[in-house]
């Protein structure tokens, strides 16, 4: 299972003996074990260019389905979507931030929040953007064309969660409504600056 903290890539994973990484991965890989009775092992990436991004392509679902509940598994890896009205961020206005609930990235703050009577949590921009660049953001687009709809999809560009879609309906500034899944969100109380 991968985890990012503060940068740092961390695999861990439960052995009762040691693991050497690929011969190809040893020059960016420092491995760390603990004492046997621990029975984990840590990989930690030390690469230092500021476009590497942790990996989670190689997470399985097994690990996925352990993390998440069977809702968040549904719509975050399997593009499933949550009955309108019904989640936990759609009528949710305190200040602060809202991130994805596999990887904890940040994805939108509740200043961009508004409430479009879709049926859930709606955002005019995404977090971290400037106007309408989003290339600093957590936040990707992709074409969907399922159920014989021409539609954008949203995802989480650090673990490919699923969020939602984005709509050009939206209000001023940007005229997009970005409308997310409450159950592939976690919230983050603070305060917001202006």
């Amino acid at each position: 299972m991968a985890f990012r903290v503060r940068g740092v890539v961390q695999l861990v994973s439960v052995f009762s003996r040691p693991i050497r990484p690929s011969s190809t991965l040893s020059h960016r890989i420092k491995v760390t074990t603990f004492p046997r009775q621990c029975s984990c092992l840590i990989w930690r990436s030390f690469h230092t260019s500021s476009s590497f991004n942790s990996s989670y392509e190689d997470v399985p679902n097994s690990e996925w389905q352990k993390k998440l509940t069977p809702e968040q598994f549904y719509v975050c890896r399997e593009k499933g979507t949550e009955e309108p009205f019904t989640g936990m961020y759609y009528s949710h206005y305190e200040e602060g931030v809202y991130k994805c609930v596999c990887c904890e990235s940040e994805l939108f703050s509740s200043k961009t929040k508004y409430d479009s009577h879709s049926g859930w949590p709606s955002f005019y921009a995404v977090y971290g953007s400037k106007g309408n660049d989003e290339s600093e953001t957590n936040v990707m687009r992709r074409s969907d064309n399922t159920y014989g709809m021409r539609r954008t999809e949203v995802f989480c560009k650090q673990c490919n969660s699923h969020l939602g879609h984005v709509f050009n309906d939206g209000p001023p500034p940007t005229g997009q409504r970005f409308c997310i899944n409450s159950i592939s969100l976690d919230f983050e109380a603070k305060e917001m600056s202006e």
